[in-house]
């Protein structure tokens, strides 16, 4: 039997645990090594089958732009593939944006996974990769659905397994836009990339960050994103107070710390309130996205 609809589909954010610009291509697009890892913080998604064709986007909480990035993620989709159905695509918005944790790359992967489904296109997760990534850098990995070293423009997925861990996640009020910071003057752009021996499990980023160390590297954006938008600072103070270690994630505003692989009661965090405007939670890191199984 045709399936009519999806209900209560998860698109989990994602936290860059280090971020390195170790080039540009001669296009203007810079070149990217990272660790990203996902996390419980998620959007829900409830998609429906329409046999019209069209495609409507249903804002459940926060109101999205008019043509975001899932309904352009549905879009090609259904170019693509020459279906004649449509969908009605309901968003239940819990993942700031603007914050660097990939809540549009990771509403749009959901979307293709869910429609790829509904529609029983039955395509190959090779083939939904190729269209992800025609539409950003961070929707192929939402779509391979595992945690991975990133390379390149965001093509080159290497999965690896990350000790399971807990993060206290805080973005500030301010939102930053990805396209100002990559044109910042500063920008460092040439750090050294990171060579992988073997399998990546023997890399030392890997030993480290699974041993409890957060002593490598770091995100290449911060820098800019703090003299753009001092509140960046600011929480990375916070949590460098109260826990010990901060980071920004991804090209966003939103600053996160390592709290290990022990249990954080829900009762004592945050430890004093946040500051106006600003929001965060706990999180935990996921073993792999819960709609991984959706595409062969």
């Amino acid at each position: 039997m045709a399936l009519s609809a999806l209900y209560e589909l998860p698109a989990p954010a994602k936290l860059n645990l280090f971020l390195h610009v170790v080039g540009r291509r001669a296009d203007g697009y810079h070149l990217l090594q990272s660790l990203f890892v996902l996390i419980d913080w998620c959007d829900t998604l409830h998609v429906e089958c329409r046999t019209d064709g069209r495609l409507l986007r249903h804002d459940l909480s926060s109101t999205l732009p008019d043509d975001d990035l899932c309904l352009r993620a549905a879009r090609a989709l259904q170019t693509a593939s020459g279906t004649g159905l449509g969908a009605d695509i309901n968003i239940d918005k819990r993942v700031p944006w603007g914050a660097g944790l990939g809540g549009g790359s990771s509403d749009a992967a959901t979307t293709l996974l869910a429609l790829n489904r509904l529609w029983a296109l039955h395509w190959p997760r090779a083939r939904l990769l190729e269209l992800g990534l025609s539409l950003g850098a961070d929707v192929p990995f939402f779509i391979n659905g595992s945690n991975a070293f990133v390379e390149g423009i965001g093509e080159r997925i290497t999965p690896v397994a990350v000790a399971p861990s807990c993060f206290a996640v805080v973005k500030p009020a301010a939102a930053l836009p990805t396209a100002q910071i990559f044109a910042h003057p500063a920008l460092k752009r040439d750090t050294q990339p990171v060579i992988v021996v073997g399998s990546f499990a023997n890399a030392k980023l890997l030993n480290d960050w699974n041993a409890g160390r957060f002593e490598f590297g770091g995100n290449d954006l911060q820098p800019c994103a703090q003299e753009l938008c001092p509140e960046v600072m600011a929480v990375a103070q916070w949590l460098q107070v109260h826990h010990g270690n901060s980071r920004m994630t991804g090209s966003g505003s939103a600053v996160f710390a390592n709290l290990g692989s022990a249990v954080q009661p829900m009762a004592t965090w945050p430890p004093q309130p946040l500051a106006a405007g600003w929001v965060g939670r706990l999180c935990r890191s996921l073993p792999e996205h819960p709609l991984r199984g959706w595409a062969a």
